[in-house]
């Protein structure tokens, strides 16, 4: 049974864009932006870059795995929110092609860069609250300033 986040008509977004730097672990300096930022509803629009260390925690997992190498990241997606904090999924290649993905955990590394654009909803904050059935913390959309 699927159901509607928001039946919220967003009026503003806006967009930012950031390039990391070699080192840096993108989740918590993701995480940072949008806490310096107070964004309380932002999402992934677009990344391009490479990593040398992925900290991913593969579907179904408790434990995260930790790959090391050079790692072109093919996708990242996800929210952000001041208050909520964050939900990324990441993708990565290796140098034969081979392709891995989970949720991004802390302790990442970029290689060269990490150029990332990301789309802050103004009208709205993300909130994380347990579901009845799933039983996990999930997503769940609020105007910001309700009338």
């Amino acid at each position: 049974m699927s159901q509607a986040i928001a039946g919220v008509n967003v009026s503003n977004m806006k967009t930012y864009v950031l390039r990391l730097s070699p080192g840096d672990d993108p989740k918590a300096k993701l995480q940072a932006f949008v806490n310096e930022n107070n964004l309380k509803a932002a999402v992934v629009l677009s990344a391009v870059g490479s990593l040398t260390k992925a900290v991913l925690r593969y579907a179904n997992s408790d434990n995260p795995t930790t790959l090391t190498g050079h790692f072109e990241i093919v996708s990242l997606s996800g929210s952000l929110g001041s208050t909520s904090g964050s939900h990324l999924h990441l993708s990565v290649a290796d140098n034969t092609g081979k392709t891995v993905g989970g949720h991004l955990m802390d302790g990442s590394a970029i290689f060269t860069t990490l150029e990332v654009s990301i789309g802050a909803m103004t009208d709205l904050e993300f909130k994380r609250e347990v579901d009845p059935i799933s039983t996990y913390k999930e997503l769940k959309v609020y105007p910001l300033n309700p009338k």
